[in-house]
């Protein structure tokens, strides 16, 4: 017979107790997730009930108020009532058997089993002077009275002071609301978070395109919380806040979802604005409820959407350091600051506007790191649009990297909202691809807005088509300024008309040539109407008060001009990141010169600018003519007529 083949075992007493730890921590693990969901339970059944109680009990004291009134509707008439007269009637026939009398009651008893009947007498009148009056020997009938004084005493205070009583409870559980406090009853005074259980999460940092550094701050959160005795052992302690700060639509939500998707904790959610209410002491109550709530969930992270809504600088208030929503944030202070190592809570909050917060609640020890979220790369582009790109169908010739490069400046939100756009476009033209074409068209649309038939005159559209081809010549022409993407004369917006020069590269610094030639470009459009229609139109406003903004700021901020590196714009004096005071005024003189050396700048690029649409003007008639006809120009359609390449700047 074959011997059977057990399995090598390892009688080593150091990998038993490894195995035992692991089945230990195995246990505990599931133990506390079973905690955890009770916990969670038990919120939900305790809320369900107290609200069915506390919506019960007012109906119950509303339907006290209006008791008499039931009362004299439902229970004022019988079947079995006769009048007096007919029971006279019947104690004379010799019908009647017994009597009996009870306050204003006569009960009639008949004989022969005919049943049981009530007449009723006069309050003060008694029934045996009835009988009397109407000539009836009392031997005919049994008579018998009873003593119904104290019922009806107690039946008459019923009903006169059991309504009052229910008004004054209905009106002191009103007051009890009004004071805002936890066990209100609507409960008002409890945390509005939403509570995402553990695991059910599914965003994880895969599906956060680009921020590559952004995330990687916040992975160490999410390993704090995974393995915080590894932190632990080295003397660290759990990071309490993390604050996300960056422009609109960067994904700053979308990375706190992620974090607790990867960390597979709870997840508490709560914008700023719902710890907010016109009474008094709830936004306090409501902060205090969340962090409780968020420890006895732990490992939990709190996410608080638009924090500035509730974290501005203090003592700006209409009424000064008292008002309610300061102290609301006084209280979150405190929760912050309270948490002990052990909590295992991370606070999470986002806002686009930094600058406003309250100095205490970005300090280390409520807001320990400052995660800046800022608008996505070529790179970062690139993966964002391949995320929101799934489940879209789109032809072979979509660039993924023509359209990074097209969207410079766009956020997430941004791109996500223009390949939704060139779907809905294709759909609604019964197409059955996404191509080049109209992806390029929702980018536009995403930032100019949708385009419009305004120009019906013919000699509007010849002057905007010179314009915007002057605007293109000078772009093309002047080497550090950015080359001609698209002209068109298709009115989007307030505009006639626009040329698109975004840049080719990501730009984090601006130098004064590039700056000058940016003016010289605004102007462009406005010297090529003064060249061929010898006229000024109020077509180039903008244009003009951007080349104005753009000048200043070379004199008063940047120091590029004669008067050298010196800030001239108003300064305040500071103190806990606030401005308070009068700014400072420069003098007449130096005013005075500020403004020459403004209208310098500006001269200097309308010169410019004529100039160089004096040299191109062959081009700037033939392109012209050809905007009108087609109505819009691509870049390498514009760059083919213009015969020469883009202009670039010389690097020495």
């Amino acid at each position: 017979m074959p011997k059977s083949v057990l399995p090598m075992t390892d009688k080593s007493p150091e990998k038993s107790s490894e195995k035992a730890e692991k089945a230990t921590a195995k246990t505990s693990e599931k133990k506390t997730a079973t905690d955890q969901e009770k916990v969670i339970k038990q919120f939900e059944l305790q809320f369900n009930i107290n609200q069915f109680f506390n919506k019960s009990l007012i109906y119950i004291l509303i339907g006290l108020l209006f008791l008499p009134f039931l009362i004299s509707v439902f229970g004022g008439g019988s079947k079995d009532q006769i009048s007096v007269t007919q029971l006279v009637k019947d104690i004379r026939e010799k019908k009647v058997q017994k009597m009996e009398v009870a306050g204003s009651e006569l009960r009639i008893e008949y004989k022969d089993n005919q049943g049981k009947k009530i007449a009723r007498k006069e309050d003060g009148q008694e029934a045996l002077t009835i009988l009397k009056a109407a000539g009836i020997d009392l031997a005919e009938v049994d008579f018998e009275v009873q003593d119904v004084s104290t019922g009806r005493l107690i039946w008459e205070v019923v009903l006169n002071f059991l309504p009052v009583i229910a008004m004054f409870g209905l009106f002191f559980m009103l007051f009890r609301q009004a004071r805002g406090g936890q066990d209100g009853i609507l409960g008002i005074g409890r945390s509005k978070a939403k509570i995402f259980v553990k695991g059910k999460q599914n965003t994880k940092f895969s599906d956060v395109g680009g921020m590559t550094e952004s995330k990687q701050e916040l992975e160490e959160i999410v390993d704090f919380l995974k393995n915080p005795k590894k932190y632990t052992k080295m003397g660290a302690r759990t990071p309490k806040g993390v604050l996300l700060v960056g422009p609109s639509g960067t994904g700053k939500t979308l990375l706190a979802r992620a974090v607790a998707g990867e960390a597979g904790v709870q997840f508490l959610s709560i914008a700023g604005s719902e710890f907010m209410e016109m009474l008094v002491g709830v936004g306090a109550s409501r902060a205090r409820d969340l962090f409780s709530t968020a420890k006895k969930l732990a490992p939990a992270i709190i996410f608080i959407d638009e924090i500035d809504a509730i974290g501005r600088i203090r003592g700006q208030g209409s009424m000064g350091g008292h008002d309610e929503r300061e102290q609301t944030l006084n209280q979150i202070l405190v929760e912050m600051d309270g948490f002990t190592q052990n909590d295992n809570v991370v606070v999470m909050a986002a806002t686009n506007r930094g600058d406003m917060l309250d100095p205490a609640l970005v300090r280390p020890g409520r807001f320990d790191r400052r995660v800046q979220v800022s608008l996505p790369d070529l790179d970062e582009r690139i993966h964002i649009l391949k995320i929101h790109a799934k489940g879209k169908p789109l032809a072979e010739s979509v660039s993924w990297e023509k359209l990074a490069k097209r969207t410079i400046g766009f956020s997430g939100a941004d791109l996500e909202n223009m390949l939704n756009e060139a779907a809905i476009a294709v759909a609604r033209n019964n197409k059955t691809e996404i191509t080049m074409h109209e992806v390029e068209e929702a980018a536009t649309k995403v930032k100019l807005g949708p385009s419009k038939k305004r120009l019906k005159d013919e000699y509007e559209r010849k002057m905007t088509a010179y314009h915007e081809v002057g605007h293109g010549i000078l772009a093309h022409v002047l080497p550090f300024a950015d080359g001609v993407h698209r002209i068109s004369i298709i009115s989007r917006g307030q505009a006639l008309g626009y040329t698109l020069t975004p840049p080719e590269n990501d730009k984090l610094q601006i130098t004064k040539s590039e700056m000058e030639n940016d003016i010289a470009v605004m102007l462009g459009g406005r010297a090529a109407e003064m060249m061929i229609f010898k006229e000024q139109t109020a077509g180039a406003s903008n244009d003009i008060e951007r080349a104005t903004r753009m000048a200043r700021a070379m004199v008063t901020e940047y120091g590029m001009s004669d008067l050298g590196p010196i800030n001239l714009t108003p300064m305040y004096e500071t103190a806990y990141s606030r401005a308070y005071g009068e700014p400072t005024k420069i003098s007449p003189e130096l005013q005075h010169k500020v403004d020459v050396a403004m209208q310098e700048i500006i001269a200097k690029g309308e010169k410019q600018a004529a100039e160089v649409l004096k040299k191109y003007k062959k081009q700037l008639d033939s392109i012209s003519e050809k905007l009108l006809e087609v109505e819009t120009l691509d870049g390498d359609e514009f760059e083919a007529m213009m015969g020469v390449p883009k202009a670039r700047p010389k690097l020495s």
